[in-house]
């Protein structure tokens, strides 16, 4: 049937897991909405919904996802993200009419669903390297811009399914990267997120030959790896901030003098997304993750005598196969002792084709004994930090809609500031923290002061 003559379908999407997952969904709504389908909020509306999986943590999550939506809508389903062969098989065992769409095809989403339109099932599964930016997108949030560097990583974890999908790092051209950041920033755009599996690993793909002709033209001595990229970012003429995301200690500790440099720069949050994930070197060499505890302490050192109000974030996993409860206290002992901000906990979840899928795995019970042990030090740690801040009065940058009629701000150091009145996005606020909590600061505009306190300042708990 000619597109002229058909009804375009409506189009409901949904994003679970990193940032960069959710960047792909906003780039697929912008493919889908260039080849003129409607895409709506309400999934009762909707023809199609895509649901793009995350299955970092296990195939659970992405079928229990599928199941409920399955039973509460009847458009016509289509699975996306990082899918593996177990999560493929999971999921269509469930649903056999089920199309699936791999993280490395994200450019084809049109095709696809003018296959399902036509009553088709199709996957596609390839592994291609697809530069995912500089593509149409429709943002979640119209002043934030997920930008990746990349696609993939350098590690070989033995815990991790995300090189078994995403594979070794396809570093995106530096040009490439300042284009989709200029474009977004003359559009609006006030926030930047550079994100990826680790862009601490940015640059490293390239030949070295190739990257030796690069400098010499420039006069340059080093390749062009992630301060270098940074730097260029900060560059670009506009308002606007940048979050760095995710980059491993071993990266860190290798780019240490040259990030803590670019990191002066007053477009770049003071902030370190630095995942340890556990306090013992036995585990890290279990787990083949390339650095040392010693190495991680030195970088969290260095960064904090720069900065002494640097918002500090890891990622700490509990139970890992082998893990001993001496072990598990090394990793809290580190905790107590570099005081991270933000610590993103996850238990251990064995993943098919992963090395530790195969080791001697630590009893669920144990596992949940920790677990709660890890929450109580990482609340205290959180709140202890965030009390710091009590009594400050600054500037923050207005990047979200809180809950109850609040608003979200993020100061200099990405602190969440949580203020109980309206202002536009983008907007920027100078605020005085009256209260702080575990996960959050509170405060409001300087001159309403004199205001009654709980009028203005919100009493709800916003998660990092």
């Amino acid at each position: 049937i000619p597109v002229f003559f058909r009804r375009m379908e409506k189009i409901h999407l949904l994003s679970f897991g990193c940032s960069n997952n959710f960047h792909e969904g906003e780039v697929m709504a912008g493919l889908l909405e260039q080849a003129g389908y409607e895409i709506t909020k309400d999934p009762y509306a909707a023809d199609i919904i895509i649901l793009n999986l995350c299955t970092v943590k296990g195939d659970h999550q992405a079928l229990s996802t599928l199941k409920e939506t399955t039973k509460q809508y009847t458009a016509k389903l289509i699975a996306a993200g990082c899918i593996l062969e177990s999560t493929k098989a999971a999921l269509r065992e469930y649903n056999p009419s089920l199309s699936l769409l791999n993280t490395h095809n994200i450019n084809h989403i049109a095709k696809i669903v003018e296959a399902v339109i036509e009553g088709d099932v199709v996957e596609s599964l390839e592994k291609n390297k697809t530069v995912k930016i500089n593509l149409p997108k429709i943002r979640i949030n119209p002043i934030i811009n997920i930008v990746p560097v990349g696609n993939g990583c350098t590690s070989v974890c033995t815990y991790c399914s995300v090189k078994l999908i995403k594979g070794n790092i396809q570093s995106y051209a530096i040009q490439e990267i300042v284009d989709e950041v200029t474009r977004s920033v003359a559009e609006g755009v006030k926030e930047i997120y550079l994100t990826g599996q680790d862009t601490g690993a940015y640059g490293l793909d390239w030949k070295k030959e190739a990257i030796r002709k690069q400098n010499a033209e420039k006069g340059e001595q080093r390749g062009i790896e992630l301060p270098e990229l940074i730097d260029a970012l900060t560059k670009i003429p506009g308002d606007f901030m940048i979050r760095v995301g995710m980059t491993s200690p071993n990266h860190v500790y290798r780019h240490l003098d040259r990030l803590i440099t670019v990191y002066q720069h007053p477009k770049i949050y003071k902030f370190l997304h630095i995942p340890v994930q556990s306090g013992s070197n036995k585990v890290l060499q279990d787990m083949k993750r390339p650095y040392t505890v010693e190495e991680y302490k030195y970088c969290i050192q260095k960064f904090k005598k720069a900065y002494p109000e640097i918002t500090i974030a890891t990622d700490i996993i509990v139970g890992f196969p082998g893990e001993t409860e001496a072990e598990f206290k090394e990793t809290i002992k580190l905790l107590e002792e570099t005081k991270p901000d933000i610590v993103n906990r996850s238990r251990f979840a064995p993943r098919p084709g992963t090395k530790a899928a195969a080791m001697k795995q630590v009893s669920t019970n144990v596992v949940k004994e920790r677990s709660k042990i890890l929450m109580d030090v990482v609340e205290k740690i959180s709140k202890e930090r965030n009390a710091l801040w009590k009594g400050w009065t600054g500037t923050v940058l207005i990047d979200e809609y809180g809950k109850n009629n609040t608003m979200i701000g993020r100061n200099y150091a990405y602190k969440q500031v949580v203020v109980n009145r309206k202002y536009p996005l983008g907007e920027k606020v100078e605020v005085t923290i009256e209260e702080t909590a575990t996960y959050d600061l509170r405060g409001f505009k300087v001159e309403n002061k004199e205001m009654n306190y709980e009028e203005n300042v919100s009493l709800i708990k916003i998660r990092v």
